[in-house]
């Protein structure tokens, strides 16, 4: 599996991200989980602010419209090959941008589309 940002991860075993990261561990993904609060899933630190990283296949959002705002600009400088915005998170004028950048962008869930072999 190639390299997925999990923006919005969290420490809290209770958060569909959380799910996100230990789910995409278990099936052999590099996994980068972006979030708040300091802590791990998996093994995997989670960090915090903005890392430079190269060769993003996918950014997977977990965050409401209003906190993915401060991301913009690094979500598209990253070059993903695609965006999912999961349930929640979806976000027609940032899907807009990212298209218009040659970004993918689509409106699923991650957890289903692990679980049904689709990701």
């Amino acid at each position: 599996m190639k390299k997925t940002i999990v923006l919005g991860a969290s420490p809290d075993p209770s958060r569909y991200a959380y799910l996100a990261v230990q789910r995409l561990v278990k099936k052999g993904a590099e996994v980068v989980p972006i979030g708040i609060r300091k802590g791990e899933i998996e093994g995997v630190e989670i960090i915090i602010g903005k890392p430079a990283l190269s060769d993003v296949h996918t950014m997977t959002v977990y965050l409401s419209i209003e906190n993915q705002k401060e991301y913009y600009d690094y979500i598209i400088g990253l070059k993903p090959k695609r965006i999912i915005f999961n349930p929640g998170a979806e976000n027609l004028e940032f899907s807009k941008r990212a298209n218009e950048a040659g970004i993918e962008t689509k409106f699923e869930c991650t957890l289903v589309l692990l679980s049904i072999g689709s990701y």
